[in-house]
């Protein structure tokens, strides 16, 4: 593994967001959330202030939530 494509500074730029820390998020669509309360926990998190989220299944579907929901 030769390390990242990208670092640190190249988030920042892509983001404009420097002297501050980083704040991100992994959503768990696992426990249970439907494709509507997914969407408002990503849009909540959002606009509180997180600068990135990630989804933890986003390689798979869930009975429960397929991906294309997401």
């Amino acid at each position: 593994f030769q390390g990242p494509a990208t670092g640190v500074i190249v988030e920042r730029e892509r983001l404009d967001k420097f002297g501050k820390p980083l704040l991100g998020a992994t959503v768990k669509p696992k426990l249970g959330l439907s494709g509507k309360n997914y969407g408002r926990v990503v849009y909540e998190g959002l606009r509180g202030g997180l600068d990135f989220l990630k989804d933890d299944e986003n390689i798979n579907s869930q009975p429960f939530m397929r991906w294309k929901e997401r």
